[in-house]
């Protein structure tokens, strides 16, 4: 059933703060523009550790093995010949996955080299995450219809929506640029912030529309998930990034 104006753009806007309310939680932000250390790197290297640990552990049992075995009733030859087999296969494994963690490190850190290029040009990235930089931010909205209705909303960390604003598309691509103030007209800092984006139908029924952020690359960063480029206060993965210009 249709509903009013009025009640579509509050449906739409209590869907656009939630969303962008919920996504607080899983903003990335770094103060520093150096390279930390690989997260995926640090798990690799405690996995082959415990291996090597394994193979330590290996050797010492058997030799207690023949230290106290019966000498009246020694181990068979072929037993020892199975156990010594077990042994060098773990330490083959030991070396592989050594030379294994050096090249993956050698290869991230090579690719965080190639995109240090990158420091200064401007990205555009499909996440949820909005960099806020010297007191401004912008997004471009994805294909709409004329007069198409299209609400976004904007949480800090602490997850309190800090602006909201609704618009009529004037169909295509639409840019919304924000310039860092709150709806009580206060001036945020920068940083990272939550954003949500939804339109909403004639019957109040709300949903997504996809959307990309736009910023300055500040630097290039090495975590858990991988290489990620950073927007101010932003960490933003590289995989999200769609395009970059000067």
């Amino acid at each position: 059933m249709p509903v009013s104006v009025s009640s579509a753009i509050s449906s739409l806007k209590q869907a656009t703060d939630y969303a962008a309310s919920s996504g607080a939680s899983t903003l990335s932000t770094s103060n520093s523009g150096s390279t930390s250390a690989s997260g995926a790197s640090n798990q690799a290297s405690g996995a082959f550790a415990s291996m090597a640990g394994n193979e330590n552990n290996f050797l010492k049992l058997l030799t207690t093995q023949l230290q106290h075995q019966d000498p009246t009733s020694p181990m068979k030859n072929d037993q020892l010949a199975s156990q010594l087999a077990q042994f060098s296969a773990v330490e083959q494994q030991v070396q592989t996955n050594k030379n294994l963690s050096a090249l993956i490190s050698l290869n991230e850190s090579s690719q965080l080299t190639q995109n240090r290029s990158m420091v200064g040009q401007t990205a555009s990235a499909q996440t949820s995450t909005l960099p806020l930089q010297s007191g401004a931010a912008s997004l471009s909205v994805g294909n709409t219809s004329p007069g198409q209705i299209i609400g976004i909303s904007v949480a800090n960390a602490a997850g309190q929506v800090v602006k909201s604003d609704v618009l009529e598309s004037s169909g295509g691509s639409n840019a919304w640029r924000w310039d860092g103030k709150s709806n009580d007209g206060t001036q945020l800092s920068d940083g990272p912030y939550s954003v949500s984006v939804k339109t909403v139908d004639g019957n109040g029924t709300t949903t997504d529309v996809p959307f990309s952020v736009n910023g300055k690359i500040t630097g290039i960063t090495k975590g858990d998930s991988g290489v990620s480029v950073q927007m101010g206060g932003a960490v933003i993965p590289m995989s999200n990034v769609q395009s970059i210009s000067s």
